[in-house]
């Protein structure tokens, strides 16, 4: 008898990875990222075709063995069905059937020793439309991969018989029907729901494929077990949640083995389907980008794996808010978003989270909230690049405060078009879902000082710790809203855009919405990284007694604001949205907490009880000297003022996270 699946705190799961001849380095980078994921083995091919080419047996030569010193490998025959061959369709193909059994058994003195299981894959689904009990190929695809499994069975090892694509019992069944079943020591399943197979909805689950296969199993090997030997899910519309879930819905179907397609997204110059680009969902299978950038799937098995994918997508199971117009917030499970979302949440809102997940760590802040407000708080795992995936939550709100974006001036360096994508195209996303309401639905998007540019033209003093304004109505009130616009940086160009399409909706649409122009937040629930949360980045390496980097001479300076104080900023816009809409407003600490870098650094050490080893490098693009926001009209509107100082502020945000990142009840202890 087959043996049962494993239960589900059992289960294991490998990933589909198709390496191409000559990509060393591509393998070198992969198989590690593939074993921090936690996968128990990979399916990658050994094409007949490519084996038989210039350099081929040298490359497999390499890859097996290098993949089976680390990972249970299941080497997966590509050939081409041998009456196309025949016909002169194609080449490469066994022209006699028995070549086909006597490639594999060279595969296997060859190679057998890296591995356990060989798949006997073929391309049915080509001929799928055809009369498949009538035409020969089928014949002769069961003469050819029937007389190789038995040699296979024989001489040891495990064969596995690939499946079509579509499901097909019809198929199976005469596989069992021509004596190949009886040979096998696994029957494979493809299937791909969501990405086509639940195309007109023709889906009808794993558990209803995978009874049909066993029924058909049973009749001719009852030993055999059932696979899935290739399943995925594209995230060409930027649904990364939704990849994780249906991950998990592989993983816990009644299988012995589960083979995900695929750990990287093919770039898009790589001709995919018979020598050419065919179909965009091809390309974004993977559970990271083609430059190795991890999507959630691979980030949360990274990360802890599947049980925090499965606490994760958990999370983002539908709930039934208990009123009618919750608040959403777009990057909810931000820094910022985070404090904002709680703050509504203990005043009795209902709020949306609506966040894709992409930062590292930021699921630790949905979590808290739903610790913290349970089902008051209804995630929605999105991403603002992909409109279907939240009109329905702003549909339902009385307000939307967008503060998803990518935020890093770095980041927007290396990838300028992502940049533009999330920024811009988000922004205007997430516009067009409020005015597709048709409700009236006030919208506060957060903006950056990045939007003034460099300032290069402001005329600057320098001191021995700092730099400041000649002129002394700056120095005394700041940066106002009358400061020029000067985009530069991709990043400063697309939230410059997301900026001005906010004030537009208001003047040529009626949305009432607002902007506020941030300088430096920063507070708990942030993550700190080199790139954006300068502030705990750098408490967080003090704290581990690690060197900090600082871009330029450290002289220039910031108001810094503690995120108390920005979240009562956006309520007070919120409150006062009839006044508010249309306009910018400059939000930060003000002259009062106007702070250099170097002043910050000293108050660390005075923290931690140590001294810091700082580094100095070059300064980066678009890094102002000098940013003081002048706060004066959002006071004038809505009373406003900053309330935390940045001593005061500074030491809490270090006891925050020596506690809650760090876990350490005193900072000074931490490096001990």
């Amino acid at each position: 008898m087959n043996a049962a699946p494993p239960s589900r705190s059992e289960r294991t799961y490998g990933f589909v990875e198709w390496f191409r001849p000559g990509e060393y380095e591509r393998t070198e980078e992969t198989l590690p990222d593939l074993l921090s994921s936690g996968a128990s083995y990979v399916r990658t091919h050994l094409s007949w075709a490519e084996y038989l080419a210039p350099g081929g047996e040298d490359w497999y030569d390499w890859l097996l063995p290098k993949l089976g010193r680390h990972i249970d490998v299941l080497p997966c025959i590509h050939y081409t069905p041998p009456s196309l061959s025949r016909n002169g369709q194609t080449t490469g193909a066994p022209r006699v059937l028995k070549d086909y059994a006597d490639f594999i058994d060279h595969v296997l003195t060859r190679y057998g020793k890296h591995f356990r299981y060989i798949e006997l894959w073929n391309e049915p689904n080509n001929l799928l439309d055809w009369d498949w009990r009538e035409d020969i190929d089928y014949t002769l695809f069961c003469e050819m991969v029937g007389g190789a499994a038995y040699w296979a069975k024989r001489r040891g090892w495990r064969p596995v018989l690939g499946g079509p694509c579509p499901f097909d019992a019809h198929w199976i069944d005469l596989m069992g029907e021509r004596g190949v079943l009886e040979q096998v020591y696994a029957v494979g399943l493809h299937g791909f729901p969501g990405t086509w197979d639940s195309e007109e909805g023709s889906w009808l689950g794993w558990d209803r494929y995978i009874e049909e296969t066993r029924q058909i199993a049973d009749r001719y090997n009852r030993d055999a077990e059932i696979w899935i030997t290739e399943t995925g899910y594209s995230t060409w519309r930027r649904d990364e949640a939704e990849q994780a879930q249906r991950f998990l819905d592989a993983l816990e179907a009644p299988v012995q083995r589960m083979y995900w397609y695929s750990w990287r997204d093919v770039p898009s110059d790589v001709a995919v389907q018979e020598g050419h680009w065919f179909d965009p969902r091809h390309y974004h299978l993977g559970a990271v980008d083609h430059a190795n950038r991890p999507k959630l799937l691979a980030r949360l098995l990274m990360d802890g794996g599947v049980s925090h994918v499965r606490t994760i997508t958990e999370l983002a199971a539908p709930s039934v808010t208990g009123r009618a117009r919750p608040i959403a917030i777009t990057g909810g499970s931000g820094f910022i978003g985070c404090n904002l979302a709680d703050s509504f949440l203990r005043d009795g809102e209902d709020v949306v989270v609506i966040d894709n997940l992409s930062r590292k760590g930021v699921e630790q802040n949905l979590n808290w909230l739903r610790d913290e407000h349970g089902s008051q708080v209804h995630a929605v795992l999105a991403d603002v690049r992909d409109p279907a995936g939240f009109e329905d939550a702003i549909a339902d709100a009385k307000a939307v405060f967008h503060l998803a974006a990518q935020t890093a001036v770095t980041s927007s360096l290396e990838d300028p078009l992502q940049d533009f994508e999330v920024n811009a195209r988000g922004s205007i996303n997430v516009l067009e879902a409020v005015r597709k309401a048709g409700r009236d639905i006030p919208v506060v998007f957060a903006s950056t000082n990045k939007v003034y540019g460099g300032l290069e033209d402001l005329e600057m003093i320098e001191l021995d710790d700092r730099y400041i304004p000649a002129d002394e109505e700056l120095r005394s009130h700041g940066i106002g809203e009358g400061q020029g616009l000067d985009l530069c940086t991709p990043y400063g160009c697309s939230k410059g855009v997301a900026d001005q399409y906010v004030l537009d909706y208001a003047k040529h649409f009626g949305l009432r919405s607002c902007v506020l122009r941030m300088s430096c937040i920063y507070g708990p629930h942030q993550f700190g990284t080199e790139d954006q949360g300068w502030v705990a980045h750098f408490l967080l390496k003090a704290l581990k007694g690690e060197q900090i980097s600082v871009y330029g001479d450290g002289k220039q300076v910031r108001d810094v604001l503690h995120v108390a104080d920005a979240i009562a900023a956006y309520r007070g816009l919120h409150a006062s949205i009839d006044q508010a809409s249309g306009q910018a407003f400059n939000l930060g600490g003000g002259p009062h907490n106007a702070v250099s870098i170097n002043t910050v650094l000293r108050q660390i050490d005075r923290l931690v009880g140590h001294r810091t080893a700082y580094s100095y490098g070059d300064w980066r693009q678009g890094d102002q000297l000098y940013f003081v926001a002048d706060t004066r009209k959002l006071s004038a509107l809505t009373g406003w003022r900053p309330r935390v100082s940045w001593r005061e502020g500074l030491a809490s945000l270090c006891d925050w996270l020596a506690r809650h990142r760090l876990q350490q009840p005193d900072p000074r202890k931490v490096i001990a």
